[in-house]
């Protein structure tokens, strides 16, 4: 993957997408603003390279420690990865199903190893769009409103961690709100 991007944090009236509060590009003004909400940010090493069609246990095992040190610390139970190259067919249900606002009973936590996606988190009265590329740790609490949006051409890897054995399982909110505000691309 060639994209190079940078982590852009933009903050909105969740009843006014078209004005924005904050835009940032700066990590730590990044994360102590979404810690104001209870979402972990940081920014990690991502330096392995990884080859084309690279597999979930090959990204895996190019980022175990980092993973490892993670499990240890939250416990979380299992973990996979969603790795989207540009061109991949039929993404578009996939990114339909991610634009609807929703919730889950645990953290979402995803660990961005290449390309980008932006999380849309929905709390305190605002729209957080957090951009996340290469390197971002974003770990969204349970029962925090937001959604995702991969683009119309996806590219990117990112392992997610899970608490529930089941993997990724979304309450949905049926608010409309996602349509509103600006979209990746």
């Amino acid at each position: 993957m060639t994209m190079t991007a940078t982590t852009t944090l933009r903050v909105y009236d969740e009843k006014n997408p078209n004005e924005t509060l904050l835009e940032t590009t700066e990590a730590e003004r990044i994360a102590d603003t979404l810690r104001g909400i209870g979402v972990r940010f940081e920014r990690w090493a991502a330096d392995a390279e990884l080859p084309k069609g690279a597999d979930q246990q090959t990204v895996i095992d190019a980022y175990r420690s980092s993973i490892d040190a993670l499990v240890e610390e939250c416990g979380y139970a299992t973990m996979d990865v969603i790795r989207l190259e540009l061109g991949t067919p039929n993404t578009e249900p996939m990114r339909k199903k991610f634009l609807d606002e929703h919730q889950h009973s645990e953290d979402e936590v995803r660990f961005f190893v290449e390309g980008r996606g932006a999380f849309y988190l929905h709390a305190k009265g605002r729209v957080y769009q957090t951009i996340c590329v290469k390197g971002d740790l974003i770990s969204v609490p349970a029962g925090t409103k937001h959604w995702f949006d991969m683009g119309s051409d996806p590219e990117f890897t990112a392992i997610r961690l899970f608490n529930n054995q089941e993997g990724w399982v979304a309450n949905f909110t049926g608010d409309k709100i996602a349509s509103g505000f600006p979209t990746l691309d």
